[in-house]
């Protein structure tokens, strides 16, 4: 939207008070997300009291869910667009304020392609969505009716979008999808996600390529050779499991057992030490059980993860797993929820000491004046949701800037070490 914006010859800006046109881009996945969302959208429909009194659009998965509802409950928003409309951005903005309010555009489920993006991650780094929407159909999420069905996008269209933002500066692409390991398969009847690392191995100036959410069922023996053999692809993977009981995952309309979660975890493992693996957990699933609970609390002991993050079921309007009986108690699935995360505190420290006088290259990110400290990550960790590295260095780095750190120790999650001339191990 921001590109296609920019390319029509609108200013962008990050201060709401001097707008024209404020966009609230929101999410509808879960309950605590939606609130945030109508916080946001309150918060901003306050600068339409006073000064330039911008126009308000609000867009993305919320807006696609309840739109309807939307457009009655929220009279200060001048245009509502769903998930599909971000192509027609520029007609809706010259719509609103031209002086008519807007609810949706005529726009089918489409995997768009990213010609005119403009980034608003720091110039180093940019995700890159290979596909759209979601065929899997977890009996607890709603993106099959928010985004509709799986669409990927062409290679060649994805390889020039990484390569204009490696020829930009990018130096780290994160690849994302609601699920990355079905790329291709709705236009071949089989995953193309090595295909696509492969193709974008060969970017000059890239130097890290980064998979996230890839279901556990569809990572093959041809992925993790990709993977573990491709030099800028990260040993990294973002495997969601959700459970690790076999009556749970298939009330989840999950399709992994639990004996092929527990020999993809060895396989991977196999691979060697320096392979790094993120999961997400959802606690207090209908009809979870204490034993069951148990159950997946000795796993994450058993097979520990370098990341992992939690979530206390969230029953969805519209999904199968909100009209399931033996509904958890909120604060029973709360509970569970800061038990899992305690453990993985745990796990995570037991973790770090092994990691400690091993070398790193690291992309730096910052500077902490607080703690005197720069910060940033390596390819085991991926930006934004996982832990980060802080050092001390006596010549000034730019962010994007990679040097060798040497671990020292650690606080709680985070890695601390002193920048060094050995090379990384």
């Amino acid at each position: 939207m921001l590109g296609l914006l920019k390319k029509a010859g609108y200013a962008i800006t990050a201060d709401p008070g001097k707008a024209d046109v404020i966009i609230v881009n929101t999410c509808g996945f879960i309950e605590d997300a939606k609130q945030e969302s109508i916080d946001t959208i309150l918060e901003m429909a306050a600068y339409k009291q006073a000064g330039k009194s911008p126009k308000l659009l609000v867009t993305g998965c919320l807006s696609q869910r309840y739109a309807e509802e939307l457009y009655v409950e929220f009279p200060e928003v001048d245009g509502f667009l769903g998930v599909h409309d971000y192509a027609h951005i520029v007609p809706v903005v010259e719509t609103v304020l031209s002086g008519r309010r807007v609810t949706g555009w005529d726009a089918p489920p489409c995997a768009l392609p990213m010609a005119s993006r403009l980034l608003s991650t720091p110039g180093y780094a940019a995700y890159v969505k290979i596909a759209e929407g979601c065929d899997n159909r977890c009996s607890y999420c709603a993106i099959p009716e928010i985004r509709g069905p799986f669409v990927s996008r062409a290679i060649g269209d994805v390889y020039d979008e990484c390569a204009s933002l490696a020829g930009r500066g990018v130096k780290e692409i994160t690849l994302i999808a609601q699920d990355t390991t079905r790329y291709g398969e709705d236009r071949v009847g089989a995953s193309l996600l090595p295909d696509l690392l492969t193709s974008l191995g060969s970017i000059a100036t890239l130097r890290w390529i980064r998979v996230l959410y890839c279901y556990p069922e569809r990572v093959t023996d041809r992925l993790l050779s990709a993977v573990a053999g491709l030099p800028k692809v990260c040993n990294y993977l973002d495997i969601p499991i959700q459970h690790i009981d076999a009556d749970i995952l298939k009330k989840m309309n999950r399709k992994s057992t639990p004996g092929q979660i527990r020999a993809l975890y060895s396989r991977i493992r196999g691979l060697g030490a320096g392979f790094s693996l993120r999961t997400t957990l959802i606690a207090g699933f209908p009809g979870e059980s204490e034993a069951q609970f148990e159950s997946l609390c000795r796993f994450i002991k058993e097979c520990p993860f370098d990341h992992l993050g939690a979530f206390a079921f969230s029953p969805e309007d519209g999904t199968a797993a909100a009209g399931l009986l033996e509904q958890v108690p909120q604060r029973v699935r709360e509970g569970r929820r800061d038990r899992l995360m305690q453990i993985q505190a745990e796990v995570a420290k037991a973790l770090n000491r092994r990691r400690a006088g091993r070398t790193y290259e690291v992309l730096t990110e910052g500077y902490d004046p607080d703690s005197g400290r720069y910060f940033g990550r390596t390819y085991a960790q991926a930006p934004e949701i996982d832990t980060k590295v802080f050092w001390r260095a006596e010549q000034g780095l730019s962010p994007g800037t990679f040097v060798k750190v040497r671990v020292t120790g650690s606080e709680e999650y985070d890695w601390i070490g002193e920048m060094t001339d050995e090379p990384a191990q």
